[in-house]
Formats: C-alpha cells, structure tokens, sequence
C-alpha cells in the first residue's frame, strides 16, 4: 500500500473566513485588539481588551483612562513607548505591568510602527496577557540567584566547619572523623531546605527541626555545649518546614561566616515562648565579633524576610546589639502547622 498524500483538516480557506471566526480565533488566542487616534489621542478596543484591562466599555477611551491602571514605575515608559511609535521602523513590543486590584498582570503591546503602518489616522496593534510568561522568567531569576547563592554559602560553611572540627580535635585522624560527621548532618539540614517532591513527610516537632538543623555547628554535641535549644513542643507541617528551615539556614550561614559561631567563644540560644495565637522564637548570639548589618544585609536576607513574610505570614526583626545579633521571628502558630 502507498501511504495517503497529507490532506490538510482546514476545509475553509483563510481567504473565505467571516468576520466571526476570526473573532472566535482571536478569542481562542487571547489576544485583545486595539486602535490608535493619533491625533484625537483616543483608544478603541474590542470587547476582550476592556476585560483585560479590567475597565469600563466606553465609545471615549483616552489614553490616560489607560494610564490609571499602568503600574506607576512602568508609566511614563509606557507613555513614552507610544509617542515614539510613529519613529519605530517595523514591528515593534513593549512590556508593562498594568494594577487590577491587589493583582498585578504583565500586558505586551504589539503593533507597526512608523507612518507606514498608520491607516486613516490610527495606529493599529494587539494587547496580550502576558503575566504568565513573566512570572516564569522571575521563577527562574530568583531560582539562579539563590542557588548561586546557596552554593556560596556552603563553601563558606564548610570552611567554617573546617575550623570548628580542628578546635575539637587532636589528630589529623580525629578531625577527619569529626569534619565527616558534621558535613553529613549538614547533608540532612540541606535536605529541609528543599521541598520534597510529591508532598512526601509529615509534621516533625519544632524542637527536633532546630536539633537537626543546628547540629552542623556544635562544639560538643548534642547541644550540651555553645548553642543550647529550648522551644515549646509543637508540630510543624512540612510546607513551613521547610521555609522555617531555610531561614534557620540562613542565620547559622550567617553566624558561622560573621557572628558567634566564627569564634572559639561564641554561643547560640535558641528559645520559643507562645504568645496567645503567635509562637516568638528568638535567636541570640554572645560572644563573638561585632557584626555590621550591611554584612548580612545583601540577598540572602531579602531571602529570608520574603520568605517569612510571604510564606509564613510572619514578622522578623533584628537587634544589632553590642554583645551580639538578637533576630526575633514572630509567627502565627496555625500557620506553622501547615
């Protein structure tokens, strides 16, 4: 048998398409149309593009009824853009951020620029919803920044380990034992700091969590020594889990580079106390160098209070004491639980 010649599914060619199908294809692409009077400086637009755009259907749309709903910091580029469109040889984009409500959505606007491409005294272009675009390119930003980010902090904590098992240690053979033993419950912190895929573990206590996490950095063990622990007895769900792990990260990286843990004499405590619906956990250093705040002040702080903030609903607050850092991490306890 020969095989079939490919016969094409469109029955109706382009040329034959009523003004309907194009609509409904428009629709389908989600692709808002709009027209430009120069001169009169009025905007027309279909149906879909007041949706967009979340304003009232009117025949008398300037451009500053537009302009409203432009996120300030992107206006007067906005503005700027399309004067300049008449200049614009060609095809031409421009990306902005436009407010609906409490949201904020990406539009890209489309059109031909230069006197070219002006019919009748309108320019002529598309608005297309673009936000879902633009929140992935953001994903994927914050994503290489922290990891870079991470990275670093781990060779930084490593070296700082280093140091910490040759204070306990004897022996070269001794110090390779206590180093192992150190980067391996570093392994079983770092796990916390990642989400599990496919929602694995369960809700871990509070008390065990810090245990786990702080482990790495203890002189003598166990907490018997520099850092001591001491947290009322609650669950914490494993999505908190694991941005509360991420931030106690953080602070130990923080320490271990710049505060307390960098010095033979530093101590750590770490205390909980509830405070009606809220648990207050503090966390503060003696006994080691006088920190600066813009040391500790560059991306991973704005890490750590994002994630606070957003994830955890939750206020930190520092203290840049004399005697050491004092960080308070105020947080809703139901919120902890999840």
């Amino acid at each position: 048998m020969h095989p079939q010649p490919f016969q094409s599914r469109l029955t109706v060619p382009f040329s034959h398409w009523t003004s309907d199908s194009l609509r409904r294809a428009i629709q389908a692409a989600g692709v808002a149309l709009w027209s430009w009077n120069v001169a009169e400086d009025t905007f027309v637009m279909d149906e879909q593009g007041f949706g967009m755009w979340c304003v009232e259907q009117t025949d008398d749309l300037k451009f500053e009824d537009l302009s409203a709903r432009i996120h300030p910091a992107d206006r007067d580029r906005v503005r700027a853009a399309f004067t300049a469109t008449r200049g614009v040889e060609g095809a031409y984009e421009t990306d902005f951020r436009i407010m609906v409500g409490d949201d904020i959505r990406w539009i890209s606007a489309r059109g031909l620029g230069n006197d070219s491409g002006m019919h009748e005294g309108h320019l002529y272009g598309i608005f297309l919803d673009v936000t879902g675009r633009k929140q992935a390119e953001e994903g994927h930003e914050l994503l290489a920044g922290e990891m870079s980010h991470r990275v670093k902090n781990l060779l930084a904590i490593a070296s700082g380990l280093t140091q910490i098992a040759s204070r306990s240690s004897s022996t070269a053979a001794e110090m390779a034992k206590d180093l192992t033993t150190r980067l391996t419950s570093l392994g079983r912190a770092h796990d916390l700091v990642r989400p599990l895929p496919g929602h694995q573990g369960t809700a871990a206590l509070l008390g065990d969590l810090l245990s786990i996490l702080l482990s790495p950095y203890e002189d003598m063990g166990a907490f018997s020594g520099r850092i001591r622990v001491a947290v009322p007895r609650m669950g914490v769900g494993e999505g908190a889990a694991t941005t509360l792990a991420l931030v106690i990260h953080e602070l130990a990286t923080n320490s271990v580079k710049y505060g307390a843990l960098s010095s033979d004499e530093g101590t750590l405590d770490v205390s909980g106390s509830l405070e009606g619906d809220d648990i207050k956990i503090v966390w503060m250093e003696r006994g080691g160098p006088s920190v600066e705040p813009s040391k500790v002040s560059g991306y991973g702080s704005r890490l750590v209070a994002r994630s606070v903030n957003g994830q955890l609903n939750g206020v930190i607050d520092y203290a840049w004491e004399p005697e050491g850092l004092i960080v308070t991490l105020t947080l809703r306890v139901a919120k902890l639980a999840n």
